[in-house]
């Protein structure tokens, strides 16, 4: 359901661009506002970033095979990066120049009611679009904070749409405003000045998406409330009488905004069969995939409290020499002692050893005690 709802708001915005973007420049052609020739441009540009969602949609829905065992999702997120990369680079390059241009060479406009008949036009079918981008994001916040929904989500088709929208709204409000104080205050540059604005507020856009969305394509955890169920879910298998003796680690990524990869450490009870920890592994499997649909893939490794310490703990010492950090000090100054608490786990949630690289700062810091 999700992703037939991102589709439909990509679908719905697709259609108000293309025809708000021929009104656009059929009334820069008429009326030589260069305002309306970046508002145009940025219509057309939005259709094709559009396109791309919906191709990218589909190219990231193909079943694994044994060139991708993990399936194409992240396919969206790639394409979602060229989306920014082009709203960079045609939105607001070209708007940007254009209204240097103007700036260099003003002109007057004229018809300017035809101009603010397409704006008007334009405000009521990109507000529709934002409506539905918007209520569509509105059911996935869970009661967060907008921007904060909007930077952990892991659906660009959805967030993107919802940014560009709401940049389209801002540029048609200031291609208006623009254009109101050429052609009534006689200051033809306020037009070219308008343009370049329009740019500067797509470039933000593009930087913020682009951001966003580089660190899905990384690869992000998922969100706190799917980590600590996860956490519950397993810890149920733990304690007494239980085959779970502890939970070395847990970490999720995000493949796609509906495919979360789980990979699970626990130390099993010396005395259990393997029979006994196939089928704990197959009920925990059960459990997770019925409560958190999203989790398409799930990794259970079984192995002991000081095993996995150790492992950590090289794992920290070859990425502390990745960073160029000499290897006689590595495992003294730049790993982080084990700890109870997972990053970003608040307390009560879960009990699991983690260790990590120290960051720049912290390994600064231990030289200097060390000293």
């Amino acid at each position: 359901m999700a992703a037939g709802g991102s589709r439909a708001v990509v679908l719905f915005a697709l259609g108000a661009n293309l025809g708000i973007a021929v009104a656009k420049f059929v009334a820069a052609a008429w009326t030589g506002s260069s305002a309306m020739l970046s508002e145009g441009i940025h219509s057309l540009v939005d259709s094709s970033n559009q396109g791309l969602m919906l191709y990218g949609i589909k190219r990231s829905s193909r079943p694994a095979d044994d060139t991708h065992p993990f399936g194409y999702s992240k396919e969206l997120y790639f394409w979602s990066f060229v989306v920014a990369i082009m709203l960079f680079a045609l939105g607001a390059g070209i708007s940007i120049y254009e209204g240097i241009t103007k700036l260099q060479e003003p002109h007057a406009i004229t018809n300017v009611h035809i101009i603010y008949a397409v704006l008007g036009i334009a405000i009521v079918l990109e507000g529709l679009a934002t409506l539905k981008a918007f209520k569509e994001f509105n059911k996935r916040r869970r009661g967060r904070r907008f921007l904060t929904a909007l930077r952990q989500s892991k659906d660009p088709a959805l967030f993107a749409i919802l940014l560009e929208d709401f940049a389209a709204i801002m540029g048609l409000l200031v291609a208006m405003a623009g254009v109101s104080v050429a052609y009534y205050m006689g200051y033809p540059e306020a037009d070219g000045i308008a343009s370049i604005i329009i740019g500067i507020i797509l470039a933000l856009v593009a930087l913020f998406m682009a951001i966003e969305i580089k660190a899905l394509i990384i690869g992000e955890a998922a969100d706190i409330e799917t980590q600590r169920g996860l956490m519950k879910i397993i810890k149920s298998e733990q304690g007494e009488g239980k085959p779970i003796l502890a939970i070395n680690e847990v970490r999720t990524m995000h493949l796609g905004p509906r495919d979360i990869l789980v990979a699970a450490s626990v130390d099993f009870g010396d005395g259990l069969s393997a029979g006994d920890v196939e089928a704990t592994t197959a009920k925990l499997e059960t459990a997770i995939k019925e409560q958190f649909p999203k989790v398409r893939r799930l990794f259970l490794e079984a192995q002991s409290e000081e095993a996995h310490a150790e492992a950590i703990a090289a794992e920290a010492v070859h990425e502390a020499e990745l960073v160029g950090v000499e290897p006689g000090d590595a495992d003294e100054a730049d790993v982080a002692v084990p700890t109870k608490m997972a990053p970003n786990q608040p307390k009560g949630q879960g009990d699991y050893i983690t260790a990590r690289p120290m960051s720049r700062k912290g390994r600064k810091r231990s030289k200097r005690n060390k000293t």
